[in-house]
């Protein structure tokens, strides 16, 4: 499982976690998440996140 952090914020995407709050359950890799997802803290698009690591 890998993460995935904001560019413009530093928020992280952890695939082992989801984000259950946002609908999306643990274990959800980053491919999987909708098109549409905005960062929590933010608010720019998937294309603003890069894996981190």
């Amino acid at each position: 499982m890998k993460k995935y952090v904001c560019t413009i914020c530093g928020f992280v995407y952890d695939e082992e976690k989801g984000l259950p709050d946002e609908g999306i359950a643990p274990g959800t890799k980053w491919e999987d998440v909708p098109d549409d997802f905005v960062c929590p803290e933010c608010g720019v698009g998937k294309d603003m996140f890069e894996v981190q690591g």
